[in-house]
């Protein structure tokens, strides 16, 4: 007989590595007994990645097996710690029964979880998407377009776009996505974008490659023609997108088979253009604090002010109003048109708070019912379903005119019928947290069960009822029925009534003083009573599994009230903040104009209020066809980024159809929000300030168009006086003459103060301050013309700068200034290029620097020195010592006047 080998793997890991070769790339929790395992190189990454101790199984070709382990039952936090770190698990459970098996229990892959298909609660956030997103390349040079298809598995919609290359940086920027898959044929220029974004900290999306073949534009059109029962794409405008369909058949395929099962909760395809959405870079979103601060942190943002949502479903779609709010101005008005009569109706509270009261009763339908469909929900979630059914049917109750815009959205609020009242006869009021603890299906709903149960539960009572039975029908008094883990039940008698005992009673164990013995009935008992338990859970898993099929048809029902109850939820938050915070409707108009007046900054009037109860200053904003362009001047913290900033909030809350942090407000077309604001290096790419700056000024003047807002804050500031003002006029120029985008534009450079003198649709605007004495008091009144000086010194001393070094800056300043007046006036930097024999658009001349005399570096010395001078703790012997060192350092010429 052949010896076995060795050195060959056990049946086990034969079994492990089969299942980990479909599957290389991540990480396989191997579940065995009450632990999932990793083996090998899974094991030493999952070790090092979550800190858990490595060990070692066995042996494989002479070496140990390392091996390390995670508790079933605490899964999900060390599923949620490797998914932060971007990683992907393939979830392998034991399907087969541990009884009959011969060998290993049988198993397989249930499930993928990756960054971007996750459903678990425990593993996302309430407020939060995780998006999958999935690229396709159709096409080379001038023909190369590209196609985006994504999706939340939690949703039931499939989003297109098609773009061309050079626009996916902006597509990407918008989606946020949270995992992007792409063809492992991708091009060198695909692949260069998406590993720089990620190694520059631009996006945190996990990327997987597939194989080429799944991307077919013909498979993923049959897919979502399957998915929505169609014919054809056309009613979805759908039909004509093929570089777009390509990079959904990958996106439905990985999506598929993440879960395990099709996803029959996708119901709908939205076609995503760019022509229809206002284009907001990722610069914005930074620069504006839309849901996250310059510092990384979720507050305070616009979205934490404007957050008040009764439920999660409500604060996503807020959050994806604020992120791709569309151009066109129907949506928004209609949302305007909800608010009004939410704000409005009384009977006797207004109409958005009884509202709200209701639907903070309210579950996260969305995820609940995707989780159905996917038949991953949990006991309680049906339990929170049937309650929220209950709740929307009163909510569709409420009586208002028939025409009026919030009655359109409660009449998508009716539920499926029979679908609360199924739930209510099959699931308990508390059941258990999981199906497999068993407690979860109501009584009454199944006899079968019922039986089991009542078995279970009343064992004792039936032991009780025989034994007194078989006591009347023997006479033996003393008779017992009894039950231990060896040998099941029985019945006991002592050896003097032995002689009693029936023939129908059948012996089962004798002892020194009794004999047991076993019946027919209480034989068919105990294989009821010893199985009942396991039958019942097995029961229980079965009927739960029934349910789960019997609600699937409901799906497509359910995702619409999620969707009526989202936007509700969103229109009453928005109502109440406009009340709570004081904000007023906004007006559209056809003709290009940007006029605000009192506007202010809704995050920093609320920070205000919160910590200083100081009012915010608000200002005026009148721009249209004479007035494109703001110069604006004045001292650094006196309001002017704030300024803008406000403005762009204003624009943007308009567009999402909210009301606005102004007495009124009057808003033409706007196409984008395009913002360059603040200084930092890029270091990972080998940027500088200077070059960031640039780059990203450039991106706006090829972007930008006539009905953009333009903010840009202190351009050229990153180089040499000369070189920087040169820019910073010329971008100005560029923006008034070729974009003519309406522009916010912050300047120190008080040189371009002179640019509205030629430029007709430019004006100076100033932020004002007071000084009395040294101090300075920042205004925040925005008004007409240049600042008449920045406070720079003021500002310093205001930040904690030494009284010497203040004291130094100021003779500095003084100095310079007399030499500037020295000089001829300023000559006009911003002359006609080809009158000033400019090239470029470069300045017409910039002053040479004037020879130093050889007194200047003597007098620099002797100026230095005196600021150094601490003249008030000077003794009158130490003040006639530095007054002859002060003379002796000047220089002859000085000396002899």
């Amino acid at each position: 007989m052949r010896k076995p080998d060795p050195s060959a793997p056990t049946p086990m890991m034969q079994q492990y590595l089969a299942l980990k070769s479909q599957h290389p790339n991540i990480l396989l929790f191997y579940r065995m007994g009450d632990f999932y395992e990793l083996f090998y190189d899974d094991a030493k990454k999952a070790a090092r990645l979550l800190n858990i101790t490595l060990t070692a199984r066995g042996q494989s070709g002479g070496q140990p097996i390392p091996m390390a382990g995670v508790p079933f039952h605490s899964v999900e936090t060390y599923l949620a710690r490797l998914i932060k770190l971007g990683e992907s698990v393939a979830i392998c459970e034991q399907i087969g029964d541990p009884a009959t098996s011969k060998g290993p229990v049988e198993r397989k892959v249930v499930r993928v979880i990756t960054p971007g298909t996750l459903t678990d609660t425990a593993l996302l956030a309430d407020k939060h998407e995780a998006v999958l997103l999935a690229l396709s390349e159709q096409g080379k040079g001038r023909n190369a377009l590209m196609g985006l298809a994504w999706m939340s598995v939690t949703q039931g919609l499939v989003q297109l776009a098609q773009c061309l290359p050079q626009e996916l940086g902006a597509w990407l920027d918008r989606i946020g996505p949270s995992e992007v898959i792409y063809s492992a044929a991708a091009s060198e220029g695909l692949e260069n974008l998406l590993q720089q974004r990620k190694s520059s900290g631009t996006s945190h999306a996990a990327l997987q490659t597939q194989p080429a073949w799944h991307f077919e534009a013909e498979l993923g059109e049959r897919g979502l023609k399957e998915h929505l029962q169609a014919a054809s794409l056309q009613a979805w405008s759908a039909d004509d997108l093929p570089a777009a369909h390509a990079a959904s058949a990958a996106l439905l395929h990985y999506a598929q088979h993440t879960q395990g099962r099709k996803l029959q909760h996708i119901q709908g395809i939205v076609v995503q253009r760019d022509d229809e959405l206002l284009h907001l870079p990722a610069t914005t979103q930074r620069n504006l604090e839309l849901v996250q601060t310059l510092r990384g942190e979720s507050s305070p943002t616009l979205f934490s002010l404007l957050d008040t949502c009764a439920t999660s479903m409500g604060s996503r779609r807020l959050k994806s109003w604020l992120l791709m709010p569309r151009r066109d101005r129907q949506q928004a008005q209609a949302r305007l048109d909800c608010i009004a009569q939410l704000r409005d109706e009384f009977a006797p509270l207004p109409l958005w708070e009884r509202l709200q009261q209701a639907l903070r009763q309210v579950a996260d339908v969305e995820r609940i019912s995707a989780r159905i469909s996917l038949e991953q929900v949990r006991p309680r979630e049906l339990v929170a379903l049937r309650h929220t059914l209950r709740h929307a049917a009163e909510l569709a109750q409420i009586a208002l005119p028939a025409d009026s815009p919030v009655q359109r959205l409660l009449r998508q609020l009716p539920p499926p019928p029979g679908v609360a009242d199924l739930l209510q006869a099959a699931i308990l009021d508390e059941p258990a947290v999981l199906i497999r603890d068993g407690g979860v299906m109501a009584a009454g709903f199944d006899a079968e069960l019922d039986e089991l149960r009542g078995i279970r539960d009343h064992c004792d009572d039936f032991l009780l009822a025989l034994e007194g039975r078989e006591r009347a029908r023997t006479g033996i008094a003393n008779l017992r029925v009894q039950y231990n883990k060896v040998h099941g039940f029985y019945i006991e008698v002592s050896q003097g009534q032995a002689d009693k005992v029936p023939d129908d009673y059948r012996r089962r164990q004798t002892l020194k003083n009794a004999e047991r013995f076993i019946t027919p009935e209480l034989k068919a008992f105990e294989d009821k009573a010893l199985s009942a338990q396991e039958r019942a859970l097995a029961r229980e898993k079965y009927l739960y599994a029934q349910l789960l099929t019997q609600l699937q048809p409901h799906i497509h029902a359910l995702m619409q009230l999620a969707g009526a109850l989202a936007e509700l939820d969103v229109l009453c938050t928005l109502a109440e903040r406009s009340l709570t915070l004081g904000w007023s409707a906004p007006q559209f108009s056809i003709e290009p104009c940007i006029d605000i007046e009192q506007g202010r900054h809704p995050v920093v009037e609320a920070r205000l209020a919160e910590t200083t109860q100081t009012p915010f200053i608000a200002n005026d904003t009148r721009m249209g066809g004479r007035t494109r362009m703001q110069i604006i001047t004045g001292p650094n913290m006196g309001g002017k980024s704030t300024y803008m900033r406000q403005v762009a909030l204003i624009v943007l809350l308009a567009s999402i159809g909210s009301h606005v942090p102004a007495a009124h407000c009057r808003l033409g077309p706007i196409d984008g929000i395009h913002t360059r604001i603040g200084a930092a290096d890029d270091l990972a790419n080998a940027q500088s300030t200077f070059m960031l700056e640039m780059t990203e000024a450039a991106q706006i003047l090829h972007t930008a168009t006539a009905h953009s807002l333009v903010l840009m804050d202190e351009i050229g500031r990153g180089t040499s006086t000369y070189d920087g003002l040169a820019l910073a006029g010329s971008i100005a120029t560029h923006l008034h003459d070729k974009t003519q985008a309406f522009t916010l534009f912050a300047t120190h450079y008080f040189e371009l103060t002179q640019l509205p003198a030629s430029l007709p649709h430019a004006v100076n605007m100033h932020v004002t301050a007071a000084e009395t004495g040294q101090r300075i008091v920042f205004l925040h009144e925005l008004q007409p013309g240049p600042a008449s000086r920045s406070y720079g010194i003021q500002v310093a001393r205001l930040a904690g700068m030494p009284a010497a070094l203040i004291h130094h800056a100021r003779h500095t300043l003084e100095r310079l200034q007399q030499q500037e007046q020295g000089h001829s006036p300023q000559a006009d930097l911003f002359a006609d290029a080809a009158q000033a024999g400019a090239v470029d658009g470069a300045p017409a001349s910039v002053p040479s620097p004037q020879p130093a005399s050889p007194a200047e570096p003597a007098l620099q010395e002797l100026a230095d020195a005196l600021a150094r001078l601490d003249v008030d703790n000077l003794t009158p012997r130490a003040a006639l010592d530095a007054l002859y060192a002060l003379q002796a350092m000047l220089p002859d010429a000085a000396s002899a006047r």
